[in-house]
């Protein structure tokens, strides 16, 4: 009966995060994205692609670990992280006082921010969203931010933020608010016809995600960020799937 009572007891304790130590002896970090965000990550065929994809494999080479990738949808990535189901994050999740008290962020991989896309060219600015539809992805500051924009019709939110451009091309909304880049490569893709870029409706800073308070790998990650971007791998990277530099100034 003790030993049960013992086993149960253990089994309530909080997993321990491994730390950048136990990643790098083990050989693998685990990372999860959602491959579902172009052009930072998605599919192309079997393969997880894009500008966070890459930065991470970058950072790992840095690190001297190799990267064993999980994809899933946006909204189980830091419940997953939080139960050290991986060891790391990396998803275009902006920086929040919300989400910074329930797990720990790197330095920011790129700054962005939330613009309006839109078929009819008299919505660009948020004053023009009044009385529209609003397409969004759920989990996402951006459905956060446009929550707090008085006088529109209604939000609809979508799994993914593929679906909500999809509305947007389909009429079933008026406006999607999505990340500027996003929004830039659906306007430049065979797609985007008909798609007109807005305003922006807030600025945000974009980083990785560790379990609260594992020091250890959020430093080796900043270090690791620090040096790609200064031996110029960081730059090189960005402009292949951004055609600029998206550091934060």
């Amino acid at each position: 009966m003790k030993l049960l009572a013992l086993t149960l007891t253990l089994a309530a304790l909080p997993a321990q995060a491994r730390t950048f130590e136990e990643i790098k002896a083990s050989g693998t970090m685990v990372v999860a994205s959602e491959g579902a965000f172009p052009p930072f990550n998605f599919f192309r065929g079997p393969t997880l692609t894009g500008f966070e994809i890459d930065v991470a494999e970058a950072l790992a080479k840095k690190l001297g670990v190799a990267i064993e990738w999980r994809a899933l949808s946006f909204d189980a990535l830091l419940a997953g992280l939080r139960q050290d189901r991986w060891d790391m994050v990396i998803a275009s999740f902006g920086v929040s006082e919300e989400r910074a008290k329930a797990v720990t962020f790197t330095d920011p991989h790129y700054c962005s921010g939330g613009v309006i896309v839109a078929k009819d060219p008299a919505i660009r600015t948020v004053k023009d969203l009044a009385g529209k539809v609003v397409a969004v992805q759920t989990g996402t500051t951006y459905l956060a931010h446009v929550q707090k924009i008085p006088g529109l019709k209604e939000v609809k939110n979508f799994p993914k933020d593929t679906d909500a451009r999809s509305a947007l091309a389909a009429g079933r909304v008026d406006a999607w608010v999505t990340d500027r880049f996003v929004a830039k490569a659906a306007v430049e893709s065979a797609g985007g016809a008909g798609l007109k870029i807005g305003d922006f409706v807030f600025v945000e800073r974009i980083a990785m995600a560790v379990k609260k308070g594992n020091g250890s790998l959020q430093a080796a990650l900043n270090k690791a960020l620090a040096d790609i971007m200064a031996n110029g791998t960081y730059e090189k990277i960005s402009r292949k799937y951004l055609n600029e530099d998206v550091r934060c100034r």
